[in-house]
């Protein structure tokens, strides 16, 4: 069945689902691969942070001008453009040959996602702008968001026991090319939806640089402690460069990134600031989680991947109850009683032991955290992206996903640098819990903040009718509680 211009809503929720799974599969995939693909290229250990960072970085920093470029330039060309450079880069970096191709091509991912992902996102609120249909679809692209982060670390395992870490990176290569198909084939060549002005570059780049020099900054306290010259200066040149995107973006002659009577919003003030205390806690939980299985209990990469199956099925059931719920439950329930289950899990795991195991310390709180993390997905999107102009829709989509890749950067850059810090400079395997579950415990704190800011933020039933609007349709979440009294 197609609409009026020629799209085929099915195939185009099909293409968002397929693009959601491996842009959140990318920021998981390589993390159980991370000690074989250490030995395989050389990677110091301060070095191989940056396979995840690289990514994560370019990803979350330039998701504002991709969600800028879909709306001034169309939606399906920029989606079209970044799965190509997406496939391009995965089949480059499981070629790599030293330490710099590998960050190379995972810097160049995160180039393509943030140029795809909010053209995607965008896409799947045009398409089903309002009622039981644009619920059911958000359901789907939280349900295939979630099982693209929790199911990675399950393929990575596998993947880099049975046949190679770079497959991790070549595993890229069909879902973009099914995506490609998709997309061509189910998505109307719209026209733009803002056609005046330019996006700001310089915006884009000082926006990147700052969050690049913040991460490196924190993640170099291991070797420079936080009143060194050192980490000083660098925190200071990085605080500068994003004074300086504010300052661009409010004086710029051209398009900005994001307006920044935007965040005047409470609910999208409210929804991002949710969203990068999410993506900060639950980076670190798998990264955390995944060493505790393999350097403190000694499991093998294909059975650790396997361990976090029960976190991924938790996460699916959570993104189902999330849209049974969604029409009688308003959104900020929902992200106030996900976000403490998550806590709540989160807390469970800092209390891992050395001689712990899977049964004992790791299956119940990965259930517990699944299922609270699936309640949040469609929530925090439906709230952030509803308030909003139909022409800043791809802006909102950008903003909502850069909160959350720059959260997951700095968040693992911070609870990391505390985990070491408490470790120690002995990697006995005793220190390393110890890390761990001080890493895992502070995710829990994150959690609770969140949920504080919800609670604080936002309003009970959802975005404001106030923001500007240019369409009725766009009152998500006042429709959503309408469709669950009736």
């Amino acid at each position: 069945m197609t609409n009026g211009s020629g799209a085929r809503p099915g195939l185009t929720l099909a293409a968002v689902a397929v693009v959601q799974f491996m842009v959140s599969l990318d920021l998981s995939v390589v993390n159980v691969g991370l000690p074989q693909i250490a030995a395989g290229l050389g990677f110091s250990a301060a070095g191989l942070t940056w396979v995840i960072h690289a990514y994560a970085l370019t990803f979350g920093g330039l998701l504002l001008l991709g969600g800028k470029a879909a709306d001034r330039y169309g939606r399906k060309r920029v989606l079209l453009l970044g799965l190509s450079l997406f496939g391009l880069a995965s089949l480059l970096g499981g070629l790599a040959q030293e330490p710099g191709h590998l960050v190379a091509a995972r810097a160049a991912q995160g180039i393509g996602a943030a140029a795809l992902a909010p053209a995607a996102l965008a896409l799947l609120t045009e398409t089903f702008p309002t009622g039981k249909p644009r619920i059911r679809a958000f359901g789907v692209w939280s349900a295939m968001n979630a099982a693209g982060g929790a199911l990675g670390v399950l393929l990575g395992g596998l993947l880099t026991q049975y046949a190679s870490w770079r497959w991790v990176m070549f595993v890229n290569v069909p879902m973009a090319a099914c995506a490609l198909a998709l997309a061509r084939r189910g998505i109307a060549a719209g026209p733009p939806t803002a056609r005046d002005g330019r996006p700001d570059v310089l915006g884009a780049v000082l926006a990147t640089a700052g969050m690049t020099l913040l991460v490196f900054g924190v993640v170099r306290t291991d070797q420079y402690a936080w009143t060194s010259p050192v980490t000083l200066t660098t925190l200071a040149v990085a605080v500068a460069l994003l004074a300086a995107f504010v300052y661009v973006e409010r004086t710029t002659t051209r398009e900005p990134l994001v307006r920044l009577g935007l965040f005047a919003n409470r609910s999208v003030a409210g929804a991002n600031a949710y969203n990068l205390l999410v993506g900060a806690a639950m980076a670190s939980a798998f990264y955390f989680v995944s060493l505790y299985l393999q350097q403190v209990l000694g499991t093998g990469p294909a059975l650790t991947g396997l361990m976090f199956l029960p976190f991924a099925l938790g996460v699916i059931a959570g993104s189902v109850l999330a849209v049974k719920l969604g029409y009688r439950i308003v959104p900020r329930t929902l992200l106030v009683t996900g976000g403490l289950l998550t806590a709540t899990g989160f807390a469970w795991f800092g209390l891992i032991s050395p001689n712990g195991a899977f049964t004992t310390d790791v299956l119940g709180p990965s259930v517990l955290a699944g299922i609270g993390f699936g309640l949040c997905l469609a929530p925090v999107v439906s709230i952030a992206t509803a308030g909003v102009a139909p022409h800043e829709t791809g802006t909102a989509s950008g903003l909502l996903n850069s909160s959350r890749q720059i959260g997951a950067s700095l968040g693992l850059a911070a609870l990391g640098a505390a985990a070491h810090h408490r470790t120690g400079r002995t990697a006995t395997p005793e220190a390393l819990n110890d890390g761990y579950a001080l890493g895992l415990t502070l995710g829990a704190a994150l959690l609770v903040a969140a949920v504080l800011i919800a609670l604080a933020v936002l309003r009970r039933t959802g975005p404001s009718p106030q923001v500007e609007q240019t369409d009725d349709r766009d009152r998500l979440p006042a429709r959503l509680t309408k469709a669950g009294n009736r």
